[in-house]
């Protein structure tokens, strides 16, 4: 129905003789005219090794597109999980290194203790909404109950984070992000509620801290910081007897819906009637935003996670052209629709598809 009245105000728009996009079909859940139309710098050929994460299926759908455009090219997939792919870059067996979030700082060192610089990372996509799994933006969850409806990221920092000497600016260690102990926040006077809550501690929950999503939280959150509340309740992903998995973002959520005086992150996915997710200013901001597929996709939301190609690229040195090209396909309004229509992800910004490009240059 949506994609039927896009059609329809498209029609509209062109009987008044306003500027129309060149066709009807590339209007999806998101318009995404303002990226750009792919067009081959070069026919290329040759291999292109995957190791890493299938992205859900995203990464076939690029893969067959492109050999439509270039029939000389072929791929060679590895894909057990996203923890492969700097692995792979370190030992030299792929290419390219699909991954659905950002390293572990051990990984991104030990690519550089071998290669002396950083791996380049290009965003190919921005995280799920609301699919479970798939590298959501995390969600700031309080009790029902509780009368608070948002919160900075200068406040998220002080409920889940702790002083600190500094933060990782990549792979250094930056002291100018250090913060002492009198930006804790501990209470939830400290918030400004008032009455019986004025005085109640804040119970926080979270993600045990070896996985992806907590290392996004450090970053957006803490500035590159890594130490946490002292109190923090970790969860983590876990069979049970019958061979289910419970999933540590749902546990989070839950454990928040029994407590009133709880506060986690998590995914939209597991919002519960028990629940309700907070309005989030950006640093440095008064504007407070709520999360929804609009302001997700446009990162006005200040909590967008990320899915990454990681790529060796030595220093002063272009990119391998089959390589580059595959990359700015993916990074074009085909490449972006194909994301959309797979329907895990979301499509990327032209902003954010702007800056990738110019770092394949």
């Amino acid at each position: 129905m949506r994609r039927l009245l896009g059609y329809l105000l498209l029609l509209f728009a062109g009987s008044l003789g306003l500027s129309v996009p060149a066709t009807a079909g590339d209007l999806g859940e998101f318009d995404l005219h303002e990226l750009p139309r792919y067009k081959p710098e070069q026919q290329v050929a040759g291999t292109i090794r995957n190791f890493g994460f299938g992205l859900g299926g995203v990464l076939q759908l690029w893969e067959e597109a492109f050999r439509k455009i270039h029939p000389g090219i072929r791929f060679d997939d590895k894909l057990p999980t996203s923890d492969a792919a700097i692995p792979a870059l370190v030992t030299g067996v792929t290419d390219l290194g699909p991954d659905g979030g950002e390293p572990a700082i051990t990984e991104a060192l030990s690519f550089f203790e071998v290669y002396g610089y950083p791996p380049l990372d290009i965003t190919v996509a921005s995280g799920a909404f609301d699919v479970e799994g798939k590298s959501n933006g995390p969600v700031i969850f309080v009790h029902k109950d509780n009368p608070i409806t948002q919160v900075s990221m200068e406040q998220l920092d002080g409920i889940f984070g702790a002083e600190r000497d500094g933060g990782w600016n990549g792979l250094t260690w930056d002291t100018s992000l250090a913060r002492g102990p009198e930006k804790n926040i501990r209470n939830w006077g400290q918030l400004g509620l008032t009455g019986e809550w004025a005085d109640k501690p804040i119970h926080v929950y979270g993600y045990n801290l070896r996985y992806h999503i907590p290392t996004t939280f450090e970053r957006l959150v803490f500035q590159g910081g890594a130490k946490w509340n002292e109190q923090l309740v970790e969860f983590t992903n876990y069979k049970n007897s019958d061979g289910s998995t419970e999933l540590e973002a749902k546990q989070v959520v839950d454990a928040v819906a029994q407590d009133p005086l709880g506060i986690g992150y998590s995914s939209i996915a597991f919002l519960t009637p028990g629940t309700k997710a907070l309005a989030i200013a950006a640093r440095g901001s008064d504007k407070y935003v709520e999360l929804n597929l609009q302001t997700l996709r446009s990162r006005e939301y200040p909590l967008a996670d990320e899915v990454y190609f990681y790529v060796r690229r030595d220093p002063g040195r272009p990119l391998d052209p089959k390589v580059k090209e595959y990359l700015r396909y993916v990074l074009s309004r085909e490449g972006q629709d194909a994301v959309q229509k797979d329907g895990k992800y979301l499509p990327l910004p032209a902003r954010i598809v702007a800056e990738q490009l110019k770092r394949l240059e």
